[in-house]
């Protein structure tokens, strides 16, 4: 069983920065892909942002290009998300997710999270 445990959510001033993690635990083969997802109750889900474990190529939604930046270092199992110059419409809960990917074609909107974390939250205040 996959279990994926994010950190880093918080609140910050417009313009400012934060850095989520997301520590992955369980897998025993090589065949998914990690991204980042986000919604708030009575909020429709936004896929935000994912990168192929395998070579490292990375998919983004319109909304967060130039801002975001998802990386993986592969030695710690870890996921991050950098995100600078956050905006009021920022404001979410964060999921880290993982999707079955066997074949590494799928990109950000192909997604479809087979495991997810239990959320953190970003605050972004005007």
């Amino acid at each position: 069983q996959v279990q994926l445990v994010e950190s880093g959510g918080g609140s910050v001033q417009a313009g400012g920065s934060l850095r989520l993690s997301c520590a992955a635990f369980g897998h025993t083969d090589n065949s998914y892909c990690m991204g980042w997802f986000r919604q708030v109750p009575g909020k429709e889900r936004e896929r935000v942002a994912h990168i192929n474990t395998d070579s490292g190529a990375t998919t983004y939604a319109d909304s967060v290009k130039g801002r975001f930046t998802i990386s993986q270092d592969n030695a710690k199992n870890t996921l991050y998300l950098q995100m600078n110059s956050l905006q009021p419409e920022d404001t979410d809960v964060y999921y880290c997710v993982e999707a079955w990917d066997p074949w590494r074609w799928v990109q950000l909107d192909a997604m479809i999270p087979r495991y997810w974390g239990r959320g953190t939250q970003v605050a972004v205040c005007s």
